[in-house]
């Protein structure tokens, strides 16, 4: 009788809420329909996938994610937060870490500076303190040096942590931005196109490395991609866009072989 019990309450007890959820979600450039009502939710814990062809909307939704766009319709919320309500340099604070397709380091800057920049979302001394050295400075650029030396041991960066980053490989180059992303401590990684230019050797190390990233760090991933082949292999979950609208969500088995899907990408129903 009470295995039952057990059973109905579990049974009974609310689903937790999703880390991230949109709904409606419309953007307008001019005469341009750029999202058009597009709604998905993606779980803690989660790597999601975003797909779709050039022009699809995607970047257009990473930017509503990040508040660099606003929207005409819809909401965002992040653990159950209205993102709208949120200013814009505040998203790194509130959990939100993000790469770009075009990468945006400090070339001048060493690999562990770079990383390093991505710790002011979490320090709260300001420029004055900084600049008198008052008390509690000191302290904390010491934490922002371990946690970033941290993240570049983590990231294989170590014989490079001194080097100027605009001497570094490409590939690395990425790293380095995915470094920075993480310094902020995020609850939701986004990640904008970060197979885009590398090799057949480094996106199968990327693949294993986002799923690292979310087992140790604990953190949910949403990620644009057009590698198919990295996406279907490291996502839990799959949303398709085409011209602004959702046309397929579920596992990466199901999006694959959605009919809109493969008309979408292959111009074709079969």
């Amino acid at each position: 009788m009470q295995v039952h019990e057990e059973a109905r309450l579990v049974a009974a007890a609310p689903a937790e809420a999703p880390l991230l959820s949109v709904r409606d979600l419309c953007v307008r450039f001019g005469g341009i329909t750029a999202l058009d009502g597009v709604s998905f939710d993606v779980q803690r814990g989660q790597v999601a996938g975003l797909i779709g062809p050039n022009g699809a909307g995607k970047t257009t939704l990473f930017n509503c994610l990040s508040r660099l766009y606003g929207y005409s319709e819809g909401r965002i919320r992040f653990d159950g937060q209205p993102l709208e309500s949120v200013a814009r340099h505040q998203v790194a604070g509130l959990g939100i870490g993000r790469t770009f397709q075009n990468l945006a380091l400090f070339g001048s800057m060493s690999v562990l500076d770079n990383i390093k920049v991505g710790r002011h979302a979490r320090t709260r001394k300001g420029f004055l303190a900084n600049a008198l050295r008052l008390p509690g400075v000191a302290a904390e650029e010491e934490d922002s040096s371990r946690r970033a030396r941290e993240l570049v041991r983590f990231l294989g960066l170590e014989p490079v942590a001194d080097t100027r980053v605009a001497e570094l490989p490409f590939g690395s180059r990425k790293r380095v931005e995915l470094g920075r992303a993480l310094a902020s401590e995020p609850r939701l990684l986004l990640l904008d196109e970060p197979a885009a230019g590398l090799n057949h050797e480094e996106v199968g190390a990327l693949g294993t490395l986002i799923r690292r990233i979310r087992d140790q760090f604990h953190l949910t991933v949403l990620l644009v991609e057009h590698h198919m082949g990295l996406v279907m292999s490291v996502s839990d979950h799959v949303v398709a866009l085409n011209f602004g609208r959702k046309i397929a969500e579920g596992t990466p088995a199901q999006v694959r072989a959605h009919p809109e899907v493969i008309q979408a990408y292959l111009g074709t129903e079969s």
